[in-house]
């Protein structure tokens, strides 16, 4: 049976507050656990006016004491941020606050300029290099090997996921034995050769003895198609100002606002919106079904910010009833 899960940026819309964005961020953890969603994710990125995620795993604790049975988790932490013995600690508290209920989603992209670097004093493009051996290493840190204990964090237990929207994620994850999640929200190019790379050359571990899949689309559901696709308008445009290099706070939605594009506009929104699912519930569940007949995934994990809090929870509460109907 397929899972559904939440993936959120924890987004500051535009006049709005970053404790509105961790209030709203909240009531949607609340909403997916109260729709039987299996996690919920928040992603992790730095400096970015309109992305309160940063400071993931605080974030992540502020929302598992809002819930209960849902799965928390990081979608993902980028690794090269870090070092693998403070998320050792970090998710090692997290574990022993929310016990089987957390998730460690992996990922290499940095995705930080000159100035981020000098601002974490990490020589970012070098620690991509080394992602594949801090991941065995936070492994490592948390079974309790090598000569230093991270208290929290020695023999905990959380899930581990390679995140990825390439080749190299599918071939680390099988080559780990680890569950594996694609970005086909935002980057579908590889989304295919992925998932074959990574069931093809799957290791069983002590964890895991079979590849399990996630991939990401964009939700935007509503009574109307019409309804739906201005509620998709504010992704589009924080798309296109992140690809213009003016990332900026959530905007309100604009209707028509695609068709007022240049036609590279449309066609770059058109290209990165291939795995989405927006109208009416019975359009959004087909196309649910025609992805995962695609992906064969175990599970999908919505992303979709929407300028008003309320209406991400009202589209994922219609989709999540549809796809259990």
């Amino acid at each position: 049976m397929t899972a559904y899960s939440v993936l959120d940026l924890v987004p500051v819309r535009e006049g709005g507050t970053l404790g509105e964005a961790f209030e709203a961020a909240t009531a949607l953890a609340v909403a997916a656990e109260d729709a039987g969603c299996a996690r919920y994710w928040v992603a992790e990125h730095h400096a970015m006016e309109g992305i309160a995620g940063g400071a993931t795993s605080v974030v992540l604790a502020h929302v598992g004491n809002a819930t209960k049975t849902i799965r928390i988790g990081s979608g993902g932490i980028m690794l090269p941020n870090h070092t693998p013995f403070e998320i050792a600690e970090q998710f090692g508290t997290l574990d022993a606050l929310f016990p089987g209920r957390v998730d460690l989603g992996l990922g290499r992209a940095p995705g930080a300029g000159p100035e981020l670097q000098r601002a974490l004093r990490k020589d970012l493009h070098r620690a991509a290099e080394m992602f594949p051996q801090d991941v065995v290493e936070l492994m490592a840190l948390m079974a309790g090997e090598g000569e230093i204990h991270p208290t929290p964090g020695r023999g905990a237990n959380p899930e581990f996921w390679m995140l990825g929207s390439s080749l190299f994620g599918a071939q680390l994850a099988a080559r780990l034995g680890i569950p594996y999640a694609f970005a086909s929200h935002f980057a579908p190019d590889h989304l295919d050769a992925a998932l074959e790379i990574y069931r093809r050359d799957f290791r069983p571990s002590d964890a895991h003895r079979y590849p399990r899949v996630m991939a990401a689309m964009n939700l935007f559901c509503a009574e109307t198609q019409e309804e739906a696709e201005t509620l998709a308008t504010s992704q589009m445009q924080a798309f296109v100002a992140l690809r213009t290099g003016k990332p900026s706070k959530l905007k309100p939605p604009v209707e028509g606002y695609r068709e007022q594009l240049p036609a590279p506009a449309q066609a770059m929104l058109a290209h990165i919106g291939q795995a989405s699912a927006i109208g009416t519930p019975e359009q959004c569940a087909e196309a649910v079904g025609n992805f995962l007949a695609r992906t064969r995934a175990d599970e999908i994990i919505f992303a979709g910010p929407t300028f008003d809090p309320q209406a991400r929870i009202s589209s994922l509460r219609l989709a999540m009833e549809q796809l259990a109907a």
